[in-house]
């Protein structure tokens, strides 16, 4: 299987023309890179135009809404997006936990409506602080709820992103025997969720302070299957060198 290198853009750049040339740097980068896949979820009012530059990446959303239709001012559902062409969704962010309160409850929504609609998942999941003792149960409790009667069929379209809260943006990333550890921990309960060929075969990916010096690190540990890539993916020379980490692997 392939690795995967999913870029986050959260909220940039700030125009879509920047956008647009960020997408075509990437693209221009990667086009020979055939052993990896990348994925760029930029912000939804960018994904019409960043869509029709891609050929190589595939488009991704930062999110989505739990119904279909309705009176939900300011939503984004998942035949919206299907429609510009996105391929996948991260869900969970820990960014969209915080800031808006976003419930696993909600998450699991927010999941089914995406599975349903014919999307591939990016469940995000991550400790706050792994000083305190039950922050192993604090990620299985997120990935137990955000995947809560979701069926066996569906487990092929869903990435873990294991992505520790204290890892984000401070340059201070999960050492590799750690991640490793946690690797094995969260196919152990995809194992107990959706059985053992399931386990084996679901993409649990990194993410956190990762970068192009540090990127083939964390891909070499047995386990990961690739990387949700942050800050690192507004620089269309860091990401291509990212993927092509990851081509190597």
């Amino acid at each position: 299987m392939k690795k995967i290198i999913i870029a986050n853009w959260k909220l940039n750049p700030p125009t879509a023309t920047k956008a647009i040339s960020l997408a075509g740097a990437i693209e221009r980068g990667i086009k020979k890179i055939r052993k990896a896949e990348a994925v760029i979820a930029p912000p939804s009012l960018y994904m019409r135009d960043v869509g029709r530059v891609l050929r190589r990446a595939r488009l991704g959303a930062q999110n989505i809404f739990w119904e279909d239709s309705g009176a939900f001012t300011g939503e984004i559902s998942a035949s919206m997006l299907v429609s510009l062409g996105a391929q996948y969704v991260i869900i969970g962010h820990s960014e969209r936990r915080e800031y808006f309160h976003e419930t696993d409850q909600e998450i699991n929504g927010k999941i089914r409506r995406a599975l349903k609609g014919g999307l591939s998942v990016v469940l995000c999941v991550g400790e706050r602080d792994r000083s305190k003792e039950k922050f192993l149960q604090f990620v299985k409790q997120q990935i137990l709820a955000g995947l809560k009667k979701i069926p066996r069929v569906y487990s092929k379209k869903i990435i873990i992103a294991y992505e520790p809260i204290w890892a984000i943006g401070t340059g201070d990333p999960v050492s590799p025997d750690d991640l490793y550890e946690m690797t094995l921990y969260i196919r152990r309960i995809l194992f107990d969720l959706f059985g053992k060929k399931a386990a084996h075969t679901m993409r649990v990916v990194y993410g956190g302070s990762v970068s192009s010096k540090n990127a083939a690190s964390f891909l070499s540990v047995e386990g990961v299957d690739g990387l949700l890539v942050g800050g690192a993916s507004l620089d269309a020379r860091d990401f291509v060198d990212i993927v092509r980490s990851a081509s190597f692997l």
